[in-house]
């Protein structure tokens, strides 16, 4: 499977168990319907991928997707 890894600065974690829920923002009220990160898990799942957050070294989040062979 190919791997890809990012990390997102600044990023709380005590809202990674939170993020890929559909409209949990951290933003104030009008700023955001906070579905982007809900979709992207459905899109992942969809193509038989996998998305996944825990906590950065450097701080912040680090996200992981996995897809599978010939994806």
């Amino acid at each position: 499977p190919a791997r890809v890894t990012t990390s997102v600065p600044g990023f709380a974690p005590e809202h990674i168990g939170s993020i890929f829920t559909p409209f949990f923002t951290t933003k104030v009220d009008g700023r955001g319907t906070g579905l982007g990160l809900s979709i992207v898990r459905n899109i992942m799942d969809n193509h038989s991928a996998d998305i996944r957050v825990e906590k950065s070294d450097e701080g912040g989040a680090k996200f992981i997707l996995t897809f599978p062979p010939g994806g």
